[in-house]
């Protein structure tokens, strides 16, 4: 099952009935899709918005399954989508999670997951704009998972049945904030500016993965791969983040988790190269679609 939100609504996306689902590769969809409207197709019931879907994800799952091809109401573009969830009431975010990312950072692996936040008031739908607000912005595709059942120390054998879907994330990050002092780095803060969240464009269930732990991601800046790797490189599965998270913050419907990036940022060059005002960055996570941002100047 696929979940857009457009205009504020939760939409199901469907291949349309004459399109080859498998034209669309491993990050691009197929070349015609459609949505259909939740809170219409179930008188209410379920909706508008996907926050309301997760806070009744089990009930909303059952009933999902019983809705076909007839109560299309529209096309599928990414372009109109918003933030896949809004306004989480915790996102949550795991630093050096990629054996090679570790590794062009200079930095032993982590003994436990190396966890910060990023606000909410950051998040941005997946095509859009993203202001240099610094001289030393920097990319970071991550895969995202979003909690559809909450809980307290949740082991990590049966997380992924707390997970409402998968989609995915840019954790851009102002460097030169992030590390403003070397013995007190502001993570969260540096990651935190106005657009340095597009989530999106879908949020995916794991069932429609082959493996939802080696799931494929990539990064390209001015039409140049950046970053590309698989879930699979992860020092912490899906699984074992949960189960750290959860064991010290009790984690509830619609939270964030971003669970890290690849090698390849900016950061890691020498000398680093940062986006600057007319760069276009553009993200894939394997079946959530492409996120697209060109780079402009801040406002004043």
């Amino acid at each position: 099952m696929r979940i857009a939100s457009i205009g504020g609504r939760a939409q199901l996306v469907r291949p349309a009935a004459a399109s080859d689902e498998s034209i669309g590769g491993r990050f691009d969809l197929a070349p015609a899709w459609v949505t259909t409207d939740i809170a219409a197709a179930s008188e209410l019931r379920f909706g508008p918005t996907t926050e309301s879907l997760l806070a009744q994800w089990d009930e909303f799952r059952r009933w999902a399954e019983s809705i076909d091809d007839s109560h299309a109401t529209g096309s599928y573009s990414p372009e109109a989508t918003d933030p896949v969830v809004s306004n989480p009431g915790q996102v949550f975010a795991v630093g050096l999670n990629y054996r090679a990312h570790a590794a062009e950072a200079g930095a032993p692996l982590p003994e436990v997951p190396l966890v910060f936040t990023k606000f909410p008031s950051c998040i941005a739908p997946a095509v859009g704009t993203v202001a240099a607000y610094t001289s030393a912005v920097d990319w970071e595709v991550e895969v995202a998972v979003v909690i559809g059942r909450g809980g307290f120390r949740i082991p990590a054998a049966t997380a992924w049945d707390h997970v409402a879907g998968v989609t995915g994330a840019q954790d851009y990050s102002a460097r030169d904030t992030q590390f403003a002092t070397k013995t007190n780095p502001q993570f969260s803060l540096g990651k935190s500016y106005p657009g340095f969240l597009p989530l999106g464009p879908q949020l995916v269930t794991a069932d429609e993965y082959a493996d939802p732990d080696a799931i494929d991601l990539e990064c390209t800046v001015n039409g140049v791969v950046r970053q590309s790797s698989n879930t699979s490189d992860l020092v912490f599965s899906v699984g074992e983040c949960i189960e750290y998270i959860s064991g010290i913050c009790s984690l509830r419907p619609g939270d964030v988790i971003l669970t890290g990036t690849p090698a390849g940022v900016g950061m890691g060059f020498k000398p680093p190269i940062y986006l600057a005002p007319g760069d276009e960055v553009v993200s894939r996570v394997e079946l959530a679609g492409e996120l697209r941002q060109t780079c402009v100047a801040p406002p004043a």
